[in-house]
């Protein structure tokens, strides 16, 4: 059995490029399915933040700079005010995931802006990220100018907030467990090997390979 790892994040959330790099090593040849899903953490109207203000000077002084030297990841807060609204991106990410480019495409929309402080609310950077990962340039910028994927998008946030619960990002789903926040690698890890182990323990005798 394939184990489905589903998390939920958003481009904004330095949170989610940190745990990008714990999922990965901690699943790493693992028999899983990492499924990434939007959550905007502040859909229009509501106002974004802004890097002027003190809150994120603050937290990110606090929490974000430390765990990002821990883990060794690369990462700044970007200047760009106020911060983007991140629909147009997810939708992006919907034409990559059909391209079977979604896990590039969110790496790269990570990188763009929180160490290229790129403005990844307009649909020519976005474009420039798809073109990076060799998705057609201007079908994905036709894509967003046509708000093609805009149903689907709200759809999946639908799901996200009403029947999942998400509340906060990075949230990761393994099974009936829950991590909300940059997951601990041995925690993720011991919650996929359960299942896996579980897995193997109900096989039928006719899934188990045969001794000769």
């Amino acid at each position: 059995m394939t184990v489905e790892v589903t998390v939920y994040s958003d481009y904004v959330c330095p949170y989610c490029l940190l745990a990008e790099g714990v999922i990965e090593k901690a699943l790493a040849g693992k028999d899983v399915d990492v499924r990434w899903r939007p959550f905007e953490l502040r859909p229009e109207p509501a106002a974004t933040l802004r890097p002027e203000d003190d809150y994120l000077p603050r937290v990110w002084a606090d929490s974000v700079y430390p765990m990002a030297r821990r883990l060794g990841v690369s990462i700044v807060l970007p200047k760009v005010s106020p911060q983007p609204y991140t629909h147009t991106a997810f939708e992006g990410f919907l034409f990559a995931d059909e391209q079977g480019r979604g896990r590039e495409y969110n790496n790269r929309v990570f990188r763009a802006f929180f160490q290229d402080q790129q403005d990844i609310g307009r649909v020519d950077v976005l474009t420039a990220v798809a073109a990076s990962i060799g998705l057609d340039a201007d079908g994905f910028r036709a894509a967003l100018t046509d708000r093609r994927h805009r149903q689907a998008h709200r759809l999946a946030l639908r799901h996200a907030v009403d029947v999942v619960g998400v509340r906060v990002v990075p949230t990761i789903i393994v099974g009936e467990g829950r991590i909300e926040g940059v997951p601990d690698a041995g925690q993720l890890t011991a919650m996929v090997d359960r299942l896996l182990s579980d897995d193997r323990s109900h096989a039928s005798p006719a899934d188990a390979p045969a001794h000769r």
